[in-house]
């Protein structure tokens, strides 16, 4: 039994020695790659046109907005919509009681029907006394009254007509119409209440909201700086309708499916907050946008024509807060570049200054290495399909 424990005791020691020797040899082989070259993944640089646009904070409005309110005295006494709904233009929403102005309008019917009696009878009597002046019959002076009182039955006839028209209008503006059509809000008064004419409370409001109106602010610097990069050629004007098209962000963060034009900018500046207005008109068929929204509006500032966009994740910044981004040079040894960035556009910056198209820009492996060091570059599409490939050849076998 001695012997053959210690048979059994060699045999371990044997086995154990050797897979040291194993784990050793491929601590080696592992260790190899790293006393070389780094390994880094490159993104070469190219310039391609770029549409350059801007968000801008807003507000939506009614395309129109009618307060209702009477024009005449009185009881108001019936209420003819559903607040909330949908009215038509002249299409009647309150009734106010029209007795008194029926009774103005008989009263100057009657008040006409007698103006007219007088002005036939002093036609007649003028008629009468002109041959009659001739002869003498009559004197000037009585013939003279006699085409006075004729002249002013005439006149008297057109008041009476003009109060008649004014008291008809009256009874009209008993019926209390919607001015445009629109979504009517909550009315204010009910039935049997007392308005009067020109008062300064709405009965209600009718609101169009298809189509609305975005107003949204932009400051003067952003404007100055654009208008400066459109007169030095480094932005060309977007051409056509392109330029005036408006895209939204609503405030839960989803894109409005429509879109919007521009429709005009104001020429002055607000003095409390240096910005400008500017207004775009979207179609609401859905009413999904609604009066007083808050919203981000996308315009279009322009397109650079040679515009140079990095991957984010290639840049970052220094201990001053400038943008940097490391680039392999023809020797492939690694530059530290200082950047002028301009705006982030999807997942890229926009680089104005300090990069060139053909620069290879590091986006993986930035950790391990620093400026002056050799590397080993390859394309990150490149970089990423060789894994694959690598994986793929054991399973062949």
């Amino acid at each position: 039994m001695n012997k053959k424990s210690a048979m059994w005791r060699s045999a371990a020691v044997v086995t154990l020695t050797a897979s040291a020797l194993t784990l050793a040899a491929c601590g080696k082989k592992q260790d190899a790659p790293q006393a070389g070259k780094p390994q880094v993944s490159v993104v070469t640089l190219t310039t391609q046109p770029v549409s350059l646009t801007t968000e801008l904070p807003g507000r939506t409005s009614a395309f129109r907005v009618a307060e209702v309110r009477p024009q005449v005295n009185g009881i108001v006494q019936k209420r003819l919509f559903t607040e909330g709904g949908e009215v038509k233009a002249g299409e009647q929403l309150y009734q106010i009681d029209p007795a008194l102005y029926q009774a103005s309008v008989d009263s100057q019917k009657a008040a006409l029907a007698r103006a007219q009696a007088q002005q036939k009878t002093a036609a007649l009597l003028a008629e009468r006394y002109k041959p009659l002046v001739a002869t003498r019959a009559v004197s000037q002076q009585t013939y003279d009254n006699a085409v006075a009182s004729r002249d002013q039955a005439a006149a008297d006839v057109m008041s009476a007509k003009a109060a008649l028209d004014t008291a008809r209008i009256n009874l009209v503006y008993t019926k209390v119409l919607s001015p445009i059509d629109g979504i009517i809000g909550r009315s204010s008064v009910t039935e049997g209440a007392l308005v009067t004419a020109n008062q300064t409370g709405a009965l209600a409001a009718v609101q169009q909201i298809d189509p609305i109106y975005v107003d949204v602010t932009q400051s003067s610097v952003q404007l100055l700086r654009l208008q400066d990069a459109l007169a030095s050629g480094q932005l060309k004007k977007a051409d056509g309708e392109q330029a005036a098209l408006v895209t939204l962000t609503l405030e839960d963060g989803s894109q409005y499916k429509q879109t919007g034009k521009l429709q005009f900018s104001e020429v002055t500046v607000d003095q409390g907050t240096g910005s400008i207005t500017l207004r775009a008109v979207f179609p609401n068929p859905d009413r999904r946008l609604l009066p007083g929204m808050f919203v981000r509006a996308r315009l279009a500032d322009g397109v650079a024509a040679d515009g140079l966009l990095v991957p984010q994740r290639g840049v970052t910044r220094n201990q001053r807060g400038l943008p940097t981004a490391l680039v392999v040079n023809a020797k492939n040894q690694v530059e530290l570049r200082e950047l002028k960035t301009d705006r982030a556009i999807g997942d890229k910056w926009l680089v104005t200054d300090g990069l060139a198209a053909g620069d290879k820009v590091i986006v993986e492996g930035l950790q391990m290495v620093r400026p002056g060091v050799e590397v080993v570059a390859t394309e990150a599409g490149a970089n990423a399909q060789q894994p694959q490939a690598a994986n793929a050849a054991p399973a062949k076998q």
